[in-house]
């Protein structure tokens, strides 16, 4: 005999393996290590005290 397969289990099945690979391609593409991220900070940073140096006060 063969198996009774419940149609929404395999449907929602379906959907979320598809889910999980968009997801792991935009890991892939959009992903950043946490050396780029500590790097991104870290320049923000400077950028932030160089601008508030460059401030004037009333």
């Amino acid at each position: 005999m063969t198996e009774i397969v419940n149609l929404n289990r395999a449907r929602k099945a379906k959907a979320r393996a598809e889910a999980q690979g968009q997801a792991a391609q935009n890991r892939v593409k959009f992903g950043r290590t946490k050396a780029q991220k500590a790097t991104g900070r870290s320049e923000n940073a400077k950028s932030e005290a160089s601008l508030d140096g460059h401030k004037r006060e009333r």
